[in-house]
């Protein structure tokens, strides 16, 4: 979420590559697209697809996911093995494998900089720095031990003390980070996977200070070579990288088998440079990988206005099959959603006037046309936060969640006072102010279907809509900020976890992830009771608990799940899509 470098970024010029000769690549150099631009490669403020994709080959995690098991299975990246669990569940004790070493940069004045626990300790640390802002304090809030308290100390302070000892993370050696936990939490080794708790070097960040999300030194597979903001990155290979082939974990399926034995004995990263474009618009990406100037259609996947060019009844067509062009299907653990800024004062509140005008734009609006117009048939509706295939996921008793039922939406709001005053056909407030609701987007052809969606169900109810666009990094920081009344969103899972997607609305977690700002002392007790148990039925009944208070306030309309349909050249090899990692580079071998 590096195309060649003369490729255009716009449909006229990819649809005048394809006339030409497909063009030249060096082996070994893997050409992609990201259908939106970076924000940052600081792992510590980006959130979205395109900048995570690159921080998780810039740098390591501490955990990361076997490429070729399903279901996903944890592996150790930087640690010597898997963390060892103590005290219950408490205490996990990291040991940091040695001999790891950062690519060079000029703040380490010409040392040779080894990554260590302390590296992790104060990457850590960055996340909780109410400076930071970090989308990602979520991870370790109301986990580690004293991260709270030390928290509330920088916000008396006005500073973050990054040299005070902090009791959820001691540094043992110079290899040994233990972390202990506030309470007892056997799923925290999925946090130790997410790619943005990697480590950085506090010489680095300090020395390039708020220009290091563009100056990202890591001890990752790849570091950054080139780069213009928002239009190309280019990533080599790191020639110091450690010594690192793919080891199975455990059994291959059946149908990786030959990907595992290529990959037996071979040193990663086997793509040797990823030339990365920002190619916003579907039918660019698609007339340029057709024309073979990017070499794969990975996540998102085939742009939904070309499903139909490259898809019969779900199959790759026979023309493309012809040319050697390989079809993957994947359905990632992702949910996507409408969501409401509960602190807007038109959309947002809990009282019953305003959960009715939420519910009735809900049921207004048809995702099963939704599915069928905008993402041609390639998606499955939602109907909770937690997708298929995540543990707390059960669509027996959410089917009638959210329905399509325009009468009993022209009745809900006729019912609180939302009606139609002046005679032009929209709605008024129950005070008779103007009831406009205002959705915003990225400026792209597929979001403006969006948006003749969008009003083509309100104008059936009598609710009246403004649509407003920006880029989408400007977007991600007003939704931060709480700037953003009504938008469409996504979220593909860090960890196959259902509490992954509940966080999403969870109260803290406001100006983070909790982009509708819903806070509810209801859900949030659920949600921090579902924290401290196992997985269980019990558990699972939290979920059901919490998605039921969901549907009842409604800060989202639920849309869908995504399914993913990948697509790449025959010169591409191993090229596999994982349900967590959205791009796995290091294992993908371009032969021209």
């Amino acid at each position: 979420m590096g195309w060649g470098g003369a490729l255009a970024l716009t449909a006229a010029g990819a649809a005048t590559a394809v006339a030409r000769a497909q063009p030249k690549a060096a082996q070994g150099t893997l050409r992609v697209a990201f259908s939106i631009a970076e924000t940052s490669f600081d792992p510590t403020v980006a959130s979205d697809a395109a900048s995570d994709s690159v921080i998780a080959n810039v740098f390591d995690a501490m955990l990361d996911y076997d490429y070729l098991a399903r279901p996903a299975r944890l592996v150790p990246r930087a640690l010597e093995a898997l963390p060892a669990v103590e005290d219950g569940g408490r205490t996990y004790v990291c040991r940091v494998r040695k001999g790891i070493h950062f690519t060079p940069d000029a703040a380490f004045r010409g040392a040779r900089r080894e990554l260590t626990a302390a590296d992790y300790a104060y990457s850590f640390k960055r996340h909780l720095d109410p400076a930071r802002r970090s989308p990602w304090a979520w991870l370790l809030e109301g986990r580690l031990a004293g991260g709270d308290e030390a928290q509330a100390a920088a916000r008396r302070s006005g500073r973050f003390d990054y040299d005070a000892k902090l009791p959820g993370l001691e540094v043992v050696d110079r290899h040994t980070l233990r972390i202990r936990l506030a309470a007892p939490d056997y799923r925290f080794p999925y946090v130790l996977a997410v790619p943005n708790l990697c480590a950085v070097a506090r010489e680095v960040v300090e020395a390039h200070g708020n220009d290091v999300g563009a100056h990202p030194v890591g001890t990752g597979p790849y570091l950054l070579a080139q780069y213009k903001r928002s239009a190309r990155i280019v990533l080599e290979a790191n020639p110091g990288f450690r010594r690192t082939t793919y080891v199975p974990a455990g059994p291959v399926p059946a149908a990786f088998k030959d990907v595992a034995a290529a990959l037996a004995d071979r040193a990663l990263p086997l793509a040797r440079r990823i030339e990365v474009a920002v190619i916003e618009e579907g039918q660019a990406r698609w007339l340029a990988f057709l024309a073979g100037e990017i070499d794969t259609l990975d996540s998102p996947g085939v742009p939904p206005d070309f499903v139909e060019q490259a898809l019969a009844g779900g199959r790759l067509r026979p023309e493309l099959a012809a040319r050697g062009i390989r079809h993957d299907v994947l359905l990632r653990p992702n949910v996507y959603f409408t969501y409401f800024n509960m602190e807007d004062p038109l959309v947002g509140g809990y009282t019953p006037e305003k959960v009715a005008l939420r519910r009735a734009i809900g049921m207004a609006y048809d995702v099963d046309e939704g599915i069928r117009v905008l993402l041609k048939g390639r998606a499955v509706p939602a109907y909770g936060p937690v997708p298929p295939d995540v543990e707390g996921h059960d669509p027996r008793r959410l089917a009638n969640a959210q329905l399509h039922d325009p009468a009993a939406a022209r009745a809900l709001l006729d019912r609180f006072g939302y009606r139609d005053r002046d005679g032009d056909g929209y709605r008024e407030q129950p005070d008779g102010r103007p009831l406009v609701l205002e959705r915003w987007s990225t400026p792209t052809s597929a979001q403006r279907q969006s948006d003749e969606l969008w009003k083509k169900c309100m104008d059936a109810v009598g609710l009246r809509m403004a649509f407003r666009k920006d880029k989408l990094p400007e977007l991600r920081k007003m939704a931060r900020l709480g700037r953003i009344p009504l938008r469409g969103d996504g979220w593909n899972g860090d960890y196959p976890d259902a509490e992954n997607f509940m966080q999403l609305l969870y109260g803290p977690n406001k100006g983070q992830s909790n982009d509708a700002r819903f806070d509810l002392p209801a859900f949030n007790a659920l949600f921090d009771q579902a924290r401290a148990l196992p997985d269980s039925p019990q558990r699972n009944a939290l979920f059901a608990k919490m998605t039921d208070l969901v549907v009842a306030y409604a800060p989202w309309r639920l849309t869908w799940h995504i399914v993913e349909d990948h697509l790449s050249h025959p010169w591409v090899r191993n090229n596999v899509p994982h349900p967590i990692r959205s791009q796995a580079w290091m294992y993908t071998d371009v032969v021209r």
